[in-house]
């Protein structure tokens, strides 16, 4: 499970340090802008998806206190 955890993390930094690259890459460049919004929209999606993971297995015993 910390595995999964660490992968999940270092997915979400991929996406918002990609995000960074397309603000920077493309000020008046509308398709930069779109693949922006679209790296934090994955983002987002993959925190809540690590929350629900989180807590569904915590709430199923998965995971205890220690990881």
């Amino acid at each position: 499970m910390r595995i999964v955890v660490i992968a999940m993390l270092l997915l979400i930094l991929a996406s918002l340090g990609s995000a960074l690259v397309f603000l920077f890459k493309g000020r008046d460049n509308n398709l930069a802008s779109r693949r922006m919004a679209k790296a934090l929209a994955l983002r987002v999606g993959l925190s809540i998806t690590l929350f629900l993971l989180l807590m569904g297995g915590y709430y199923f015993g998965i995971l205890t206190q220690r990881l």
